[in-house]
């Protein structure tokens, strides 16, 4: 009995912290709380692609101080199909990532919706979204592997079974032969890295992402960024990622939505026409440079607009 009390009474002290450090970093990697399932395995041929997974309608969102009130969405309307990566691009300010917060269901928009649509019954508790911040926020008080499985601890996984999965998420990523160092003993691209394993381990229908490689140097960035896209054409999970490098949108994505500056609308959509599986020799394609330099054509004016717009 006392053994089983003491058991319990470490799980809930493990709780209380990790409320805290839930509360103190909104970088932490989060997973809405409805659940839904995939109907194919990752990579399995039967993914449909064309199928809308992800539909926002006429998303609004206004923020409300004591002081001032703030329009950060107007009214967007995106369809997002199953298996696509779509990227998010606009100027600082435009509501990126207030999107993503609606789309995850942490935010509730002012006006409109955001459906999320299932591709089979309900399984195994999977979530519908796990959402990846620029920041990486790691328990520092547990190990690499004990970070991956953090999730399926809260879905109630039994503990052989998510730490089996979590070093399988971790071999995936390269990470295996860190799996018992501790967060403090990584650099800060291994840290985003499992921030990136732990998500997957949850495995979720969408994978939304925040800047993940925002904070980084342009070489850990770019090395990263390769191992997201083998990992990604592995699984072919649906994919919104925000960033402000449009190097970066047209070298991952499949289309890249561009948003106006504050209130964000869509402003124009672009197909990316490059072959997949991508390599960094695409970078000095005539094709790459060519949208590279029509997107920022469409974006020049919205940044100066979004710059006029912060003066006092």
């Amino acid at each position: 009995m006392n053994t089983d009390r003491k058991i319990c009474s470490h799980n809930r002290l493990e709780s209380l912290l990790w409320r805290a450090w839930f509360s103190s970093s909104l970088s932490l990697v989060l997973v809405s709380l409805h659940v839904i399932i995939r109907a194919s395995l990752a990579g399995d041929d039967k993914s449909m692609a064309g199928v809308t997974k992800i539909e926002i309608r006429d998303v609004e969102h206004v923020y409300h101080s004591d002081f001032s009130s703030v329009s950060a969405l107007g009214n967007v309307n995106l369809a997002v199909h199953d298996g696509e990566f779509v990227a998010l691009l606009g100027p600082s300010g435009c509501g990126k990532s207030s999107l993503l917060r609606v789309v995850a269901e942490l935010l509730r928009p002012t006006a409109g919706s955001v459906v999320i649509h299932s591709s089979s019954e309900k399984e195994n508790g999977r979530p519908k979204t796990a959402l990846v911040f620029q920041e990486y926020a790691l328990f520092p008080w547990r190990t690499v592997l004990d970070n991956v499985a953090f999730p399926l601890e809260m879905r109630g996984v039994p503990r052989h079974e998510g730490l089996t999965r979590a070093r399988d998420v971790l071999a995936r990523v390269g990470l295996q032969p860190f799996a018992r160092a501790y967060p403090h003993q990584l650099s800060g691209g291994m840290r985003q890295r499992v921030g990136i394993a732990r998500a997957l381990a949850a495995e979720p229908e969408v994978l939304l992402m925040d800047e993940p490689f925002g904070a980084l140097d342009a070489q850990t960035r770019t090395v990263l960024q390769e191992e997201l896209l083998r990992v990604w054409e592995s699984e072919r999970k649906t994919v919104l990622y925000v960033t402000h490098s449009i190097d970066e949108a047209v070298y991952l994505a499949d289309r890249i939505v561009l948003l106006t500056a504050r209130p964000g609308r869509i402003k124009a959509e672009y197909l990316v026409d490059l072959p997949r599986p991508r390599s960094m020799e695409m970078r000095g394609w005539n094709s790459y440079t060519k949208l590279s330099l029509e997107i920022w054509d469409a974006l020049r004016d919205e940044v100066d607009m979004a710059m006029v717009s912060e003066k006092p």
